[in-house]
C-alpha cells in the first residue's frame, strides 16, 4: 500500500506539472500551436510503439528472468533502429516533414530512457521509476523555459528541443545507474533472449498500438475535417483525461510489477481487485472534481479560444472514467500474458473509433470527436471486465472502500 501511496504522490506531482504544462503551451501558442504540439507527439507515441517491442514491457517482464546485460543489448540497438528508421518511413506527412529531426530525436532518446525505466519496474524499484517519470515532466519544464526566456527561442519548436534535451539527459543519467551494475562479460547476444522478447514484445505492443490509435485517431479525423485548430481545442480535453490516467496507472504499474513476479495466480487476482477499488474511488472524485469546474475557468486558464473545453470533458468523462478503472485488469491480463483479450478489446475499439468518426465528425465536429472516444473507450473496457470476471467472482463490494480497508491504510501510515 506505501508503495502505491509514494506512486500516487509522484504521479500527482506529474498531473500538476502536465496542467502546467497544457496551460503554457496554450497560451502561448493557441490552438494551433497546441494542435501541432499534439499531433507531433502522437507521431513519437506511435514511433514509441515499434521501438517498445523490446524497451516497453518486455524489458520490465524479462527483467528478474534474463541477465541485464543481454536485455539492454536488444533493447538499446532496437530503440536506436526504430527511432530513426520509423519516423523516416512515414515523413511523407507534412508536419512530420516539418518537424522530422525533432521526432527522432524524440523517439530514440525516450525508448532509451523508457528501456531504463522499464528495467526498474522489473526489478521492482519503484522508487526509481517515480523518480524518472516525475524528472521527465520537471526537466522539460526546466529546458522549455530556459530556451524561451534565457535563449529567446519561441517558435514551437522550442517545445520539442526541450523534449529531447530532457530526455538525453535523465538516459545519460540513468544509463550510468544500471551500467555500474553490469559486468562486461556478460554482455552477450542470446537467441532464447531475441525470442522471448520479441515474441512478448510484438504481441503486447500490438494491443498498446491499436489501443493507441483508439485514443488518437480522432485528432487526425478532426485534422482532415476541421482543421488544426479544432486538434488543439479537442486535445485539451484529452490532456485532462490522461493526466487524470496518471494517477490510476501509477496503480497499475505497481500491480504489474507485484504479477510479473507473483508466483500465485489467486494472489495476483485478489490484488488486481484491491487495485480495481482504490482506482474507483479515486476517478470518482478527480471526475467529480473536474465536472463541477465552472465553465468560465477553463476559459480564463486556457483563453478564450478554449472556451468549449468543459463541454468537452463532460463529453468524455464516462469514457475517462472506463479506461482507468480497466486499466487494472488490463495489466493484470499482460502480466500473465493474457495477450489476447489485449488484443481483442483494441481491435473492437478501434473499430467502434473508425466507424463513429467518420459518421459523427463531419456532422457534428469536436463533440462528434468526444461521442466516439466515448464509445470506443467504453467497448473497450467492457470487453476487459466481462473476460476478468468470468474466471472469478464478481461483486459490487470489489468498487467500494470498506472499514477494514480504511483501517489497513492508518495502520500502514502508523508503522511509516
Amino acid at each position: 500500500m506505501l508503495t502505491i501511496l509514494k506512486t500516487f504522490v509522484s504521479r500527482f506531482l506529474i498531473l500538476i506539472l502536465s496542467f502546467g504544462m497544457v496551460i503554457f503551451s496554450t497560451q502561448f501558442w493557441g490552438s494551433e500551436g497546441k494542435g501541432t504540439i499534439s499531433i507531433v507527439i502522437a507521431n513519437a507515441a506511435i514511433v514509441s510503439f515499434f521501438s517498445s517491442i523490446f524497451s516497453g514491457s518486455s524489458t520490465s517482464f524479462f527483467a528478474s528472468k534474463f541477465k541485464t546485460e543481454q536485455i539492454i543489448m536488444y533493447s538499446y540497438w532496437w530503440s536506436v533502429l526504430t527511432g530513426i528508421t520509423v519516423p523516416l518511413i512515414f515523413s511523407f506527412s507534412e508536419i512530420q516533414s516539418a518537424y522530422l529531426f525533432h521526432l527522432i530525436g524524440i523517439s530514440m532518446f525516450s525508448a532509451l530512457l523508457s528501456v531504463n525505466i522499464n528495467l526498474f519496474i522489473g526489478m521492482r524499484n519503484i522508487k526509481m521509476f517515480n523518480l524518472y517519470t516525475v524528472l521527465q515532466q520537471l526537466l522539460h519544464v526546466i529546458f522549455l523555459f530556459g530556451f524561451i526566456f534565457i535563449l529567446n527561442l519561441k517558435d514551437v519548436s522550442s517545445y520539442f528541443t526541450a523534449q529531447i534535451f530532457c530526455l538525453f539527459t535523465l538516459f545519460l543519467i540513468s544509463f550510468f545507474q544500471i551500467i555500474k551494475k553490469c559486468k562486461r562479460s556478460e554482455f552477450t547476444f542470446s537467441s532464447e533472449v531475441f525470442r522471448n522478447m520479441f515474441d512478448y514484445g510484438w504481441k503486447n505492443q500490438l494491443s498498446a498500438l491499436i489501443q493507441f490509435l483508439n485514443y488518437r485517431l480522432s485528432f487526425y479525423f478532426l485534422e482532415h475535417y476541421e482543421g488544426i485548430s479544432a486538434v488543439g481545442i479537442f486535445s485539451v480535453g484529452i490532456t485532462f483525461a490522461e493526466a487524470i490516467w496518471t494517477i490510476t496507472r501509477s496503480i497499475a504499474v505497481v500491480l504489474y510489477s507485484e504479477v510479473i513476479n507473483s508466483k500465485s495466480r489467486v494472489e495476483s487476482i485478489l490484488k488486481t481487485k484491491h487495485s480495481l477499488k482504490l482506482s474507483f474511488n479515486l476517478m470518482l472524485i478527480f471526475i467529480l472534481g473536474i465536472i463541477l469546474i465552472p465553465a468560465s475557468v477553463y476559459e480564463v486558464i486556457f483563453g478564450s479560444t478554449f472556451r468549449d473545453t468543459k463541454e468537452i470533458i463532460l463529453i468524455i468523462s464516462p469514457g475517462i472514467f472506463a479506461i482507468a478503472v480497466s486499466d487494472m485488469v488490463g495489466y493484470y491480463f499482460s502480466g500473465i500474458k493474457d495477450l489476447k483479450i489485449l488484443n481483442i478489446k483494441s481491435v473492437a475499439g478501434l473499430i467502434v473509433t473508425v466507424i463513429l468518426s467518420i459518421i459523427l465528425i463531419p456532422k457534428y465536429g469536436i463533440d462528434g470527436a468526444g461521442a466516439a472516444t466515448v464509445a470506443s473507450y467504453s467497448v473497450s473496457a467492457l470487453i476487459l471486465f466481462f473476460h476478468f470476471y468470468r474466471s472469478t467472482s464478481f461483486g459490487f463490494k470489489d468498487f467500494l472502500i470498506s472499514k477494514k480497508d480504511f483501517n489497513e491504510i492508518k495502520l500502514k501510515f502508523l508503522k511509516k
